[in-house]
């Protein structure tokens, strides 16, 4: 069996490249094997990301945000959108390529619009923040709504936020109360401090100090501090 020169793996049946480490290489061979001839590396965008993911984490290989950069730019042009997100991730942190927020939200919202919902979220973030581009809280709302409608917890908590505070649409404690409760039946723990407080307050929903103090128990219980 055919071995990577560079990082030792074993090279799958039909593939001239390394899945590994995704570099041009040259083959160690039994005596029975010819040289498999190297190319730069993968076609198929699924297998770019997941090359991309490697450098991103250095599972296998070095960790080398840039080449994580390269990699995941090659899937996102083909039209896969956890490539498209994960390329707006290092846009928008600045690894592995200069910070952009700009360019995160262009390659946010190229996923978002294929449905992925952290992509929706973090494009809502950008919206509500103005980061990358102006400031509106009617899209971030409507892209927290597309994330949360698909079962994202911290999308749903920022929804709630949005409803509280009448950020993006009218104030409406009740929606707000509905959007806590379904991030902190999830286990997410600002939503439950934030449902807590509705209970105790009564926004929203009658007052209740046991159900209060449960959820406010169920945030402290995950480490959740108030700031």
């Amino acid at each position: 069996m055919a071995t990577c020169s560079n990082c030792k793996a074993e090279l799958k049946p039909g593939k001239k490249f390394c899945t590994n480490c995704g570099t041009a290489v040259n083959v160690q061979t039994t005596k029975t094997e010819e040289p498999i001839n190297a190319i730069e590396g993968p076609t198929d965008a699924a297998e770019q990301l997941a090359l991309g993911d490697k450098y991103y984490k250095g599972e296998g290989v070095p960790q080398d945000y840039i080449k994580a950069v390269y990699w995941f730019t090659k899937a996102a042009e083909q039209g896969n959108a956890i490539a498209q997100y994960n390329l707006g991730v290092c846009y928008y942190e600045g690894e592995g390529v200069q910070q952009d927020h700009a360019k995160a939200v262009y390659w946010f919202t190229k996923a978002a619009e294929q449905g992925n919902a952290i992509a929706q979220y973090n494009l809502g973030v950008c919206y509500y923040e103005g980061e990358g581009v102006q400031q509106d809280h009617a899209k971030a709302v409507y892209w927290f709504t597309k994330a949360a409608e698909q079962g994202n917890a911290i999308a749903q908590y920022g929804l709630g936020v949005c409803y509280k505070k009448g950020k993006g649409m009218s104030q409406d404690y009740a929606k707000a109360v509905y959007w806590y409760t379904k991030a902190a039946e999830q286990g997410y723990a600002s939503a439950q401090f934030q449902l807590g407080n509705c209970y105790f307050l009564g926004e929203g929903i009658s007052v209740d100090e046991e159900k209060a103090m449960y959820w406010y128990t169920n945030a402290a219980e995950q480490g959740y501090t108030v700031s």
